[in-house]
Order: C-alpha cells, then sequence, then structure tokens
C-alpha cells in the first residue's frame, strides 16, 4: 500500500510538472486592469490535461490508495492556552483599526483599516486558516470579550440557538459580505468600513452572549468561513493531538457536514469563481460596458449582486446535477442530499486554490503597503520598523520573466488544489460506497466537472481585467 501511494505521489508530481514547465506561452493578466494581451492556451491545455490524467489514475488505483495518501502523523499535545487573552487583543486590534478607519488619512493604500481587513485578514489570515493550520482559536475577537462579560456579570447565555436555523444564517451573512466586498462602491474607504466592521463586531458579541458559543460556531458567517477552510489545512487536532498531513485528511475523517454547512462550501468556490469573472473583459461585455471605461461600481451594483446570486445558485445546481447522474451510473440509491453533503467538503480544496490565486498579485503589491503602516500606524512619520526610505513597488508587473513566474505560481495552486479535490472525492466514493466499480462510476461526473472547472479556473486567470 504504502509503495502504490509513493508512484501516486510521482505521478502528481510529474503532471504538476508538466504545468509547470508548459512551453514558451507568455499571457498573463493580474488583478486592477494589469494586462498583458499573449496566449495562455499551453498552460490551460497542461493544467486540464494534469487533472484529467490524474482521474485516470486513481480508477486504475486499487482501493484505499487514495486514501491512503491523507494519512496523518500525530505530533504534540494539543492546547488552546491563553487563547481568551489573545482574543481580547484581537479585539484590541480592531478597536484601533476602527478608530483609525475615522480619524486617519482617507487613502486606503496608507490607512491600516483597508489595508488589514483586506490585506491581513481575508487574504492573509484567510490562507493561513486554510494552508497551514485554525489560528482562529486565538485570533477570534469575540470569545475572549464574551468570556470576560461573563466573568464579570456571572451570567449565561439567556436564549438557546434555534436548531433548525443550523448554519443557514452564516450562509445569509457570508453572501452578504460577499455582496459588500463586490458590489459596494467604495468598500476600502476606510471610515465606511470602519463603520461596517464595528456595527458587525458588536452584533456579533451580541449574539454569543444572548444564544452561547452556539451563535458562534452556527450563526457567525466568518467564523464558519474559517472552521471550514480549517478542514483543509495540514495541521488539525486528532485525538487529543496535533496532527499533520497531506491537506484535505481532515476532512476524510470528518462525518458529512449538514446540508447549510455543505451549501456554504459551495458558495465559498462560488463567490470566488464570480470574484474573478465579474472583472473580465466577457462580464463587461455581458453588461455592455466598454471595460477601458469602465463607469464605476455604482453603475452594476444590481447586475454584480444579480451575477453572485445567480453564479451560486448555477454551481450549485451543476454540482447537484453532476451527483444526480453519478448516482445514477452507479446504481445506488443514495439521496441526493446525502450525495451532497458527502461530496461537499472535496470542492474545499478547490476554493481554497482560487482564493490564494485570485489575490497573489494583490498581496504582492498591498502587502508591501501593510508593511508602511505597520511601519508607521499612527501616521506621525515614524519608523517603527526602519523603513524610512521603503517604496512601494510594482516593477515585477513590467518583465516577462516575473510575470510568467506570478502566473505559473497560479496556475500551480489552482491545479494542485484541483488535484486533491479528486483525490478527496475518490476517497470519499469509496468509503461509502461498496464496490470500486459503483464507486468510480458514481465519481465519474464530478470528475468531469472538477476537470472543466480547472479549465474555467485557468481561463479566469488568463483573461483581461477591466476594473
Amino acid at each position: 500500500m504504502v509503495k502504490i501511494s509513493i508512484s501516486a505521489l510521482a505521478f502528481l508530481a510529474v503532471v504538476a510538472g508538466v504545468v509547470l514547465s508548459a512551453g514558451a506561452a507568455l499571457a498573463h493578466a493580474s488583478e486592477q486592469g494589469f494586462v498583458l494581451l499573449l496566449p495562455t492556451d499551453v498552460y490551460i491545455a497542461a493544467g486540464g490535461a494534469s487533472v484529467g490524467l490524474t482521474v485516470v489514475l486513481l480508477a486504475l488505483l486499487p482501493p484505499g490508495a487514495a486514501e491512503a495518501l491523507f494519512r496523518t502523523v500525530r505530533l504534540w499535545p494539543a492546547s488552546a492556552g491563553f487563547r481568551h487573552v489573545t482574543s481580547c487583543l484581537t479585539a484590541g486590534l480592531l478597536a484601533f483599526l476602527v478608530w483609525r478607519g475615522f480619524t486617519g488619512s482617507r487613502d486606503p493604500s496608507v490607512n491600516p483599516m483597508p489595508l488589514f481587513v483586506w490585506t491581513v485578514w481575508w487574504i492573509g489570515l484567510v490562507t493561513l486558516q486554510g494552508l497551514v493550520g485554525p489560528h482562529w482559536r486565538w485570533t477570534n475577537p469575540w470569545t475572549g470579550p464574551a468570556a470576560v462579560l461573563a466573568r464579570l456579570t456571572g451570567a449565561r447565555a439567556p436564549w438557546r440557538y434555534p436548531r433548525r436555523l443550523g448554519h443557514w444564517p452564516a450562509v445569509g451573512i457570508f453572501v452578504a459580505f460577499a455582496g459588500f466586498l463586490l458590489a459596494d462602491p467604495a468598500p476600502s474607504d476606510p471610515a465606511r468600513l470602519a463603520a461596517y466592521a464595528g456595527a458587525y463586531w458588536y452584533v456579533a458579541l451580541l449574539g454569543l452572549v444572548l444564544f452561547g458559543p452556539a451563535w458562534m460556531v452556527r450563526a457567525e458567517g466568518i467564523t464558519v468561513l474559517m472552521r471550514i477552510y480549517a478542514r483543509m489545512a495540514v495541521l488539525g487536532r486528532f485525538r487529543g493531538r496535533v496532527a499533520a498531513g497531506l491537506p484535505g485528511w481532515q476532512v476524510i475523517r470528518l462525518k458529512a457536514p449538514p446540508l447549510a454547512l455543505a451549501v456554504f462550501t459551495l458558495v465559498l468556490l462560488g463567490t470566488g469563481s464570480f470574484d474573478g469573472l465579474n472583472e473580465t473583459f466577457w462580464w463587461m461585455g455581458v453588461l455592455g460596458v466598454n471595460p477601458l471605461e469602465f463607469p464605476g461600481r455604482s453603475a452594476v451594483i444590481g447586475q454584480t449582486l444579480a451575477g453572485l446570486v445567480g453564479c451560486n445558485l448555477a454551481l450549485i445546481g451543476a454540482f447537484a446535477g453532476c451527483l444526480w447522474l453519478g448516482e445514477r451510473l452507479a446504481g445506488t440509491r443514495r439521496p441526493l442530499r446525502e450525495a451532497f453533503c458527502l461530496f461537499a467538503p472535496s470542492i474545499l480544496p478547490i476554493a481554497l486554490a482560487y482564493h490564494v490565486a485570485h489575490y497573489l498579485t494583490a498581496l504582492l503589491v498591498d502587502g508591501q503597503y501593510v508593511l508602511k503602516a505597520l511601519n508607521d500606524p499612527l501616521g506621525n512619520g515614524a519608523s517603527l520598523l526602519g523603513l524610512a526610505e521603503f517604496y512601494v513597488t510594482t516593477g515585477f508587473f513590467n518583465t516577462p520573466g516575473t510575470v510568467k513566474l506570478i502566473w505559473l505560481t497560479q496556475a500551480g495552486v489552482v491545479v494542485a488544489g484541483h488535484v486533491i479535490a479528486i483525490l478527496l472525492a475518490h476517497a470519499l466514493a469509496l468509503k461509502d460506497t461498496p464496490g470500486t466499480r459503483r464507486a468510480v462510476l458514481g465519481q465519474a461526473p464530478l470528475a468531469a466537472f472538477m476537470v472543466a472547472y480547472t479549465v474555467f479556473g485557468l481561463w479566469l486567470l488568463a483573461s483581461p481585467r477591466g476594473l
């Protein structure tokens, strides 16, 4: 079994190399209107082929080979010590950022409020949660203040969270957050963002005080987001100890999520996909807008919100349709809802990969502004990090070599996410379906869907953007 696993890993390394060494295609279009109109067909074809070959390999491997890749190594005893202390410190940092949002510069590249919300948290900390380990236990800004309030008042949560609501409030909150991110005319305006962030912090804290921890793990959209992505991390908890394994190992060991949480997982992917799609020239053409004379977000708010909802509904429908067809091909009698909940977590690697790839260029630029903000957090000319002569550069967008490196990194991340997703889906199918033949037949439509989505994702990365 170990020998087979090593062979599978070697194969995946080879097909990944096909993507990373594909011939001299020279295109890339990063965020914020950076466009190089050069062909990317070779990279896209290589990425789709590598994922397709992975599907073929898994169909030929004996049972248990895919699941063996997700074996874990148990490390040290798990602990959540000082998490209330660090939570209070995070809440204090948020309060400082809100204050600076109202009182600091209105320039979002200078004011630390939008820099820390969109770059440090939304790009950096979400990625860290999904790739490395669940830091949200310590960086959640609500659990510590709620514990302090409970300690001072001696009061317990007066209400019980309604079980029938499940995770649906979290789905609604995340969709609202995505709508603000993608459709609001000025989501990076420091004062506007500070007002929304401050109000949301108070509302979430109120929910935690009134309903207890159940509110945080079921209804609070940001925490549910972080808990879902934690299932993809290399590090996690297993039988009282910290364990490590291939990204996705926790998905294999956890039971299937409830329907609302499964839908949340699909919404993560749909939102990330639309986040890239709504900036493309193609989408501008659908809206009838000249991408080189974009009239501003305020002119397309309704269309953007409709596109966000429509993209998510289309993805959920396509995913459910592939599962329905797979169940018919395999001859199983599993209800569609059960299959949807079982296989939805296999989408997580794709959603996380899109998040990382889509925001890589933003991180390269805005990360430099974050360093400048850390160097002078009060805007009074201080140089806490000794970066008095630090200048932000975008020179790496001006040379073919660095542009090609950025594109290859993004493409490699996307392909790796799809390969892991197929491995997960295959392992979940074999775990829950009797017989290898039935499992492979049942997974075939879903695998085809993932291959097609690989090509779509690489096209998104390479498409010219108009925002």
